[in-house]
């Protein structure tokens, strides 16, 4: 069976072009400088997973022709990564049932907080989504398939953020500073790591560029996508500059696990 992992959205905070209108060093006429913020699917015939609900994330989802989801997973509670979250209801109103929603204690406290309405049913709405704890393993299965996600946190800035492993295969760290020593062994000779790379310069809450490149050559995956990247970070000048194993990501992206 094969199992699909699509970069939904790879772009930082404000995205790119930012809502004024500026690219950045990003040429305009590059299409996979358009970057929308930072959400990732995990497709497959035994479950499709969200991770993050980016505000972009009825563009994404439409642009990637994803009609179905059965789970969602959450990094970490800021706005560029939660607040599409209403985006869900459509597929809880299709499936005539709540969606099930894990994260962690942070995260899952400030979307209850703030999109109360989605958990809780009022007069004019039904609750859309069920909230659970993030686990630190998941695994799903149907005819002798199989998917498992190990989720392991990791420093973003001031907070913890969670980076999610799947097959043993491929990382996703969408934001991220540091990855905790203890937790290094998980990330070594991986297929693919797709990890936050924000821009050139150091930054004090997600990897810069070099930062990246000297993490790439410890872990030794076969591939390194770069993702959360910023309006200074050019599609084809990266990939001029970078090594072969490393590449930029880009919306729509996918590739097999």
């Amino acid at each position: 069976m094969k199992i699909k992992f699509i970069i939904l959205g790879c772009g930082s905070s404000l995205g790119v072009p930012r809502a004024d209108g500026s690219w950045g060093n990003c040429d305009p006429k590059e299409k996979k400088n358009y970057r929308t913020r930072c959400s990732a699917f995990i497709k497959s015939n035994i479950k499709n997973i969200l991770i993050d609900t980016s505000p972009d994330l009825r563009h994404q989802l439409i642009k990637n022709k994803i009609n179905n989801i059965d789970y969602v997973i959450y990094s970490h509670k800021h706005g560029d990564q939660v607040h599409g979250i209403n985006d869900l209801r459509v597929f809880s109103l299709k499936n005539k049932k709540k969606i099930p929603v894990y994260a962690d204690y942070q995260t899952g406290k400030y979307i209850k907080n703030n999109f109360s309405y989605c958990f809780k049913n009022t007069p004019s709405y039904k609750a859309i989504l069920k909230l659970y704890n993030l686990k630190k393993r998941f695994s799903f299965k149907k005819n002798g398939n199989f998917i498992t996600i190990k989720s392991i946190a990791v420093q973003h800035g001031k907070i913890k953020s969670q980076s999610f492993i799947i097959n043993k295969s491929c990382a996703y760290i969408s934001d991220a500073n540091k990855i905790y020593n203890k937790d290094l062994k998980y990330f070594k000779n991986l297929n693919y790591l797709v990890i936050d790379c924000l821009r050139f310069n150091k930054h004090p809450s997600h990897f810069n560029l070099n930062e990246v490149i000297e993490l790439t050559k410890f872990l030794k995956p076969k591939k390194t996508v770069l993702t959360n990247l910023h309006s200074d970070l050019d599609y084809k000048y990266m990939l001029k500059i970078l090594p072969k194993n490393i590449i930029p990501g880009y919306d729509g992206m996918s590739f097999y696990i």
